[in-house]
């Protein structure tokens, strides 16, 4: 059997793109969906230049549960006559089921650290007018699952998280073309930071891509960047494939470093707009805004905060 054609889809989102994919199987698939207005406005006019429409995709497999990757899921499926399966994993599945999970995930993770008594309420506006609607997934995944789309193209799911509990790597078997929406942070996208919850889970999935996937072509999400500054893109060759899974690890690394010795010099509450984490911005030179959303400064490090009072508590336990 030759490759299935893989065509990576933009839609608009303000001054940003919004990364979708299409594979061209004989039960068609949409990996990620963007945001409400995605499949009409970024998919249908894509979709009619390669002859098929929305109502030919059957599966719509999902990276993870972030607004900008699950926002448009439940419109395109209902473009499909609610037939296609909708696919995420079970870790994940809250955050299409209902939009308050995002307002929750907010609440208890980067909005300790915003100072933005409106926060919570600008979350939740977000999420009423991008995400096209809650809606419960038709198949939950944990990982290890095998995916038929017909025609011999089979999808392997593997369970890779770290950005969030429940992402997911989508693995087209025999070309080892792997999607991983945004688990493969590099140095983050316009924003400059990599964003993750949970440090030892990214660094470990970053290593089982590197040496057990070992992708043939890599998908990123959005178009994550080298420590230059200057994109990838989201379509990867072996070799830029490699470089980035290993940038990632470099700079994950550096960011743990960082964060280990001003967490065990006690966070201190000040006036910076990094507060309690100005000695690693300092360390690691970085000048970008840590208030916009998504805030991946405050979700990281919120996330090395978290393992390390565990670890702590565990000593004088």
């Amino acid at each position: 059997m030759s490759d299935v054609a893989i065509h990576p889809i933009v839609s608009p989102w303000g001054r940003f793109g919004l990364y979708t994919f299409f594979i061209d199987a004989e039960q068609p698939a949409i990996v990620d969906t963007g945001i409400a207005s995605s499949p009409a406005e970024g998919m249908a006019p894509a979709l009619e230049k390669l002859g098929r429409r929305l109502e030919d995709v059957r599966w719509i497999l999902l990276t993870h549960g972030h607004i900008d990757h699950i926002g448009g899921a439940h419109a395109l499926w209902e473009a499909t006559g609610r037939t296609a399966q909708v696919v995420i994993h079970e870790a994940d599945a809250p955050l299409l089921r209902t939009r308050q999970a995002h307002v929750d995930d907010y609440l208890t993770g980067r909005g300790q650290y915003l100072n933005d008594p409106e926060g919570a309420a600008h979350v939740t506006a977000a999420a009423e007018a991008v995400i096209s609607g809650e809606m419960e997934p038709t198949m939950l995944v944990r990982g290890g699952e095998t995916l038929a789309l017909g025609g011999g193209v089979e999808i392997s799911v593997h369970s890779i998280p770290g950005h969030t509990p429940g992402s997911v790597a989508y693995v087209v078997e025999g070309q080892n073309s792997v999607f991983v929406g945004d688990a493969v942070q590099v140095h983050g996208a316009a924003n400059g930071f990599p964003g993750y919850t949970d440090p030892d889970a990214y660094r470990d999935s970053l290593a089982y891509l590197r040496e057990t996937i070992r992708p043939e072509k890599l998908y990123l999400g959005h178009p994550y960047r080298r420590a230059d500054g200057t994109p990838y893109g989201v379509e990867l060759d072996r070799d830029q494939a490699a470089e980035a899974l290993r940038e990632s690890v470099d700079i994950e690394g550096g960011v743990r470093g960082a964060a280990h010795r001003c967490l065990c010099h006690g966070p201190a509450t000040t006036d910076s707009v990094y507060s309690p984490f100005e000695p690693v911005a300092t360390d690691l030179g970085y000048t970008g805004d840590p208030t916009l959303e998504p805030s991946p400064f405050f979700t990281t490090l919120h996330g090395y905060r978290t393992q390390y009072q565990h670890r702590e508590s565990t000593k004088e336990s």
